[in-house]
């Protein structure tokens, strides 16, 4: 049976993940919590916007209403970038040690020592690096803005009526997503290199706005909340899921799906649902395991450790916790 070890804190949490195979969470106050190393909490920011994993997994990004981009590791900050006036709410991690972030219609990366900018007409919702190659994307209202960061080449926009709230890139860099203001995905196809064109793919009927997506561990489904169960779009085979109808999982009559989480090296998903509720669900024959009961809010963030034996939570309300899914 699952165990769960429960942690309180007072604020909304951010970011549950983990470093170095130590659970780890990110608040909105700006505090940044180990509570293993011994229950020790660093003050990376004045108010937090945004925190992801570092590509690595070896420290995580913030970004705050003080107009800085930290980088915690080693129970310490250090200053990425401070852009002063500025409010980072938006963060992505690159190859390399590569940091994104944005605030209002600029984007920024500093990679090797250097920090480029990125400016846009609207402005920028979400952003994603390529798995491979340094290349950003930029979410955007009406659509998907990719740039080079090294080197001139000019900028593609991949253009799709609406506001774009996030973006990611699959795994082996083919497809594009982005979530939408509007309750629906839209996606890129982008590995036709010789002739540039991309195919487009809608994937709506989602009853609320999907936020939070993840992909399986060999790309083969991207899981998505914003409905009573984990959506999970195929995008096995050439096209992707274009007529393709997307599967269900750990569906409920009583709650909505606001987090979910793939497992890092099997087709197990980790749902988190608005009433406080975490459940593992296996994508070869939906069969559930109750990991932790409702609480008092909606889960914000969920994250498997490297070995996918423990499960890190955290909640809008504050609440979080440690599950051990080994037994």
């Amino acid at each position: 049976m699952p165990t769960v070890t429960p942690y309180d804190f007072d604020e909304y949490v951010e970011l549950a993940t983990f470093i170095n195979n130590q659970p780890v969470f990110a608040l909105v106050d700006g505090t940044v919590h180990f509570p293993l190393s011994p229950n020790k909490t660093v003050q990376a920011n004045k108010g937090l916007l945004s925190a992801t994993l570092s590509q690595d997994g070896n420290s995580i990004l913030t970004g705050g209403e003080d107009g800085r981009v930290m980088r915690v590791v080693n129970d310490a900050a250090e200053v990425v970038s401070e852009q002063k006036g500025k409010w980072i709410d938006v963060i992505a991690s690159g190859p390399n040690g590569a940091v994104g972030f944005a605030s209002g219609r600029t984007a920024w990366v500093v990679a090797n020592n250097e920090i480029k900018q990125f400016d846009h007409e609207r402005a920028v919702e979400g952003l994603a690096f390529a798995p491979k190659g340094l290349r950003l994307a930029c979410g955007r209202y009406n659509g998907v803005t990719l740039h080079w960061v090294v080197g001139n080449g000019a900028p593609v926009d991949l253009h799709w009526g609406g506001a774009h709230t996030q973006v990611i890139y699959s795994p082996d860099g083919k497809y594009i997503v982005s979530s939408m203001a509007e309750n629906a995905l839209h996606g890129w196809r982008m590995d036709d290199k010789k002739s540039g064109d991309v195919k487009h793919m809608r994937m709506a009927g989602y009853p609320t706005k999907p936020k939070s997506l993840s992909w399986s561990a060999n790309g083969k489904w991207l899981a998505s909340s914003g409905s009573q169960a984990a959506i999970c779009w195929p995008f096995s085979g050439k096209d992707g899921p274009i007529g393709k109808v997307p599967k269900g999982f750990g569906a409920r009559d009583d709650s909505m799906v606001v987090c979910v989480a793939c497992h890092p090296t099997e087709d197990v998903v980790a749902v988190g649902y608005i009433d406080g509720m975490v459940m593992a669900v296996k994508m070869a024959d939906g069969s559930e395991a109750l990991l932790r009961h409702p609480g008092k809010g909606p889960i914000s963030s969920l994250s498997w450790d490297a070995g996918g034996t423990r499960i890190v939570f955290g909640s809008e309300e504050g609440e979080a916790g440690l599950i051990d899914v080994s037994e």
